[in-house]
């Protein structure tokens, strides 16, 4: 990745140090580039017995009988589990409890549990829940969500998961100019590189212990306790070392299988899915249908934006109804729209359930409004950056559902940096690196260069009157201070802010990030870059507390209050130098200790018109991408992603700028490669050999142009999400740029060879 430095932007810190603004290496580097990083497939306990699921074949499927006793019967196996076993009445899920550890009469979705089992060998493990005899009456499933709304109802609670009608302004406007689109977004995977696993150890009061790697510990635990009848304070839950997090990971769909097995055995017990088990497993991206109108005067301002958002949940409800509300609020994009009539739904399916994957909801919506943005822009024999600056959203303007943008909305200079960004350059002829690669088909007379811009923006933390709240404790013990928060790291590297924070306040050298478990107060899931504002601001507030308790006698001493004295450099000073020590020497032999919550201004959800302040805040981002096209082979090479985003305050720049090159990268593979196939509800094809993400050959140059520190003044630190921006703003500019280089529309992401060569 290469990155420039305009004027009035900063540069960037040196690689190390301390503090906020360096970039101290992560703890746990060195042993996770030596491969001695432990996850929770590496894990071992004595008497250990191995776990496997039964997962249906079917997508929609009564289940007539279940028979167990040809697996209990082979040799090793010592516990067949099933939904009859399951003691608790509570169902699963991580916003709507809609689901059950297993499957009852009707089995929804391909990869469904029906059942579990414990043995000595994985491979008998795995042979025994073959060996479940299960009697199916097999349905005709319903995979279009459009048909959706009239079938038999797939759930208790119905088809419909939510709908949201949006109204702003006056709905029966028309403008001078209109342009129309229909757009298809497609299953994006996670694709976490560690698949789902996990290891149980029945505890001496009837409990269970379960190591996995949950990005949401307590609310795993309350609910697998829920399930197994049990008060929470006899499950806990310690998070492992996470090996790739893009979305959710280790439900208690997982959980609950594994605790079973260990308190129907008294023995721990390991699960680890293989990589087709994972595809079935967790949730992917919503895919989904929109149907576009844009109005616009003569000039090319806005005037109203009419949208149909149709999401495809799968099987159970999670957190649809979130990616729906992010969805319907950002479908006008980061511009002014004095009108908008926007209707989206999320519906049930039997299609392989969603759920939360970084950008959900804005990714899809963006990739739609910046295609009728150039669609507008053509129309109006505008250029497609002029269009946009004509009506760049700003501080202090209304959102469609009539919240003032109240943080920092830089949208016109992140267009212009990288539409001034220079090109790179075209390779001299016959040293062009050609779409395919180097063993690939391409010719340079098919080759097309296109460049394309986008805009978008994603909301932070959670939505809609979320309880965002985060508990952290600084306990300091002479020279060494730790930091004991139950925010997992999930590779965000919030166990590095975490020092970093403690040793800004404190100036301590020496922090150590205690390992999660459910024994610590609660710090929520994460997701949307949560853990560097609520659970960040819970260190930095602990961190305070002791900083006050730790300043307060030696200023006394000298008859001052503690806000005259100050901590730079490890040593403490006073205003005027009278007082003047190493904090080494104040802590000798002190022992202090604080614990603070840290919890965000309320929202509050959207009403009937889809109007309310929805969100704590945002965050903006503009991506030019240069694109090489064969318009014969239709096959496309990302030459390089112009990034400039608004990041509020640079804490680590080597964290943001892996975090923006990597979101880059998830997002070229949703727009050019990355699909889960299902064909009637079955998913084809769950391995990492069809499945085309980007490999290290396919990650595009990706160069920072600018980020923008304009603090948001509500936030700890003044900092923004930098994560799922990049991927929300990413396909829509690949998109763009292939429109430019081929004169097409393109309408589906992924892009298709078919769609982009001539016919």
């Amino acid at each position: 990745m290469t990155e420039a430095t305009p004027v009035g932007t900063t540069p960037p810190a040196p690689i190390e140090g301390q503090g906020l603004g360096s970039s101290p290496r992560p703890a746990e580097a060195a042993a996770k580039a030596e491969g001695t990083f432990p996850y929770a497939a590496d894990l071992w306990a004595e008497g250990l017995l191995w776990g496997a699921l039964l997962r249906s074949p079917h997508p929609h499927a009564r289940v007539v009988s279940i028979d167990t006793a040809p697996a209990a019967a082979l040799p090793g196996v010592y516990a067949v589990v099933t939904h009859e076993d399951v003691p608790g009445d509570a169902g699963l899920g991580r916003k709507v409890l809609d689901r059950s550890a297993f499957a009852r009469d009707l089995v929804r979705h391909h990869g469904e549990p029906l059942a579990a089992v414990a043995a000595d060998h994985p491979d008998t493990a795995r042979l025994a829940a073959a060996a479940i005899a299960v009697e199916y009456e097999v349905l005709t499933p319903v995979t279009d969500p459009e048909q959706s709304f009239a079938a038999e109802p797939i759930h208790p609670d119905g088809n419909l998961i939510r709908h949201i009608p949006l109204r702003y302004g006056d709905e029966s406007l028309t403008g001078e100019v209109v342009v129309e689109g229909q757009y298809r977004i497609g299953r994006q995977d996670p694709a976490p590189i560690g698949a789902e696993a996990g290891l149980a150890v029945p505890r001496p009061d009837g409990g269970v212990e379960i190591y996995t790697a949950s990005t949401d510990p307590h609310s795993d635990r309350d609910l697998a306790a829920a399930c197994f009848g049990l008060p929470p304070e006899q499950v806990k839950v310690v998070v492992t070392g996470v090996p790739g997090a893009m979305a959710d990971r280790e439900d208690p769909g997982v959980l609950v299988p594994l605790g079973l097995l260990a308190m129907r055995t008294g023995r721990p017990v390991k699960l680890a899915a293989t990589r087709e088990e994972s595809f079935l497993g967790h949730a992917h991206r919503h895919p989904t249908m929109l149907r576009y109108r844009h109005h616009a005067d003569a000039e090319g301002r806005l005037l109203k934006v009419e949208a149909q958002i149709l999401m495809d949940g799968g099987a159970y409800a999670d957190t649809s109804g979130d990616a729906l509300a992010a969805a319907v609020s950002f479908a006008a994009g980061p511009y002014v729209v004095p009108h908008a009539v926007v209707d989206g739904w999320v519906v049930r399916t039997h299609n392989p359930p969603a759920g939360h994957v970084r950008g959900e909801g804005a990714m899809q919506v963006c990739a739609a409004y910046e295609a009728q943005m150039d669609k507008l822009a053509a129309r109006l024999g505008l250029d497609p950056v002029e269009l946009r600056l004509r009506n760049a959203l700003a501080t202090g303007d209304l959102l469609p559902t009539g919240q003032t943008v109240t943080c920092p909305a830089p949208v016109a200079p992140l267009l212009t940096a990288v539409r001034d960004a220079p090109l790179p350059e075209e390779p001299p002829e016959g040293e062009r690196l050609l779409p395919g690669g180097l063993d690939g088909a391409s010719e340079e007379g098919t080759v097309r260069r296109g460049v394309g811009y986008a805009l978008g923006m994603v909301h932070m933390l959670g939505a809609e009157g979320t309880d965002e709240v985060s508990t952290a404790t600084v306990r300091v013990d002479g020279p060494v201070a730790t930091v004991m928060c139950a925010a997992v790291e999930t590779g965000q590297g919030f166990a590095t802010l975490a020092r970093q924070i403690v040793q800004e306040v404190l100036g301590v050298e020496e922090v150590h990030v205690a390992p999660v478990d459910t024994d610590q107060p609660p710090a929520g899931p994460g997701a949307r870059s949560r853990h560097t504002w609520v659970s960040g601001g819970a260190v930095e507030r602990a961190a305070r507390m002791v900083r006050t308790q730790l300043l307060q006698p030696l200023a006394a001493t000298f008859g001052m209050s503690a806000e005259l004295l100050s901590i730079a450099d490890g040593k403490i000073t006073s205003y005027d130098g009278v007082l003047s020590t190493t904090v080494v020497e104040a802590l000798e032999g002190k022992e202090l200790w604080a614990t603070a919550q840290c919890r965000p201004h309320p929202t509050e959800p959207l009403d009937d018109t889809g109007q309310g302040d929805a969100f704590v805040g945002l965050a903006f981002a503009a991506v030019r991408a240069v694109v090489d096209v064969d318009v014969e082979l239709g096959t496309v090479r990302v030459v390089e992603m112009a990034v400039a985003q608004d990041v509020g305050r640079v804490l680590n720049p080597r964290q943001v700028r892996a975090r923006i090159e990597a979101g880059v990268t998830q997002g070229v593979g949703a727009a050019l490669s990355e699909h889960l196939r299902v064909a009637r509800g079955q998913v084809r094809h769950a391995d990492l050999a069809h499945y085309a993400m980007p490999s290290a050959l396919d990650a595009p140059e990706v160069r920072i142009v600018k980020l923008i520190e304009e603090r948001d003044v509500v936030a700890p630190f003044g900092a923004k999400a930098v994560s799922a921006v990049p991927v929300v703003v990413s396909p829509a500019a690949v998109a763009s740029a292939v429109r430019a280089a081929t004169g097409r529309s393109i309408q589906r992401l992924p892009i298709r060879p078919g769609t982009v060569a001539a016919r």
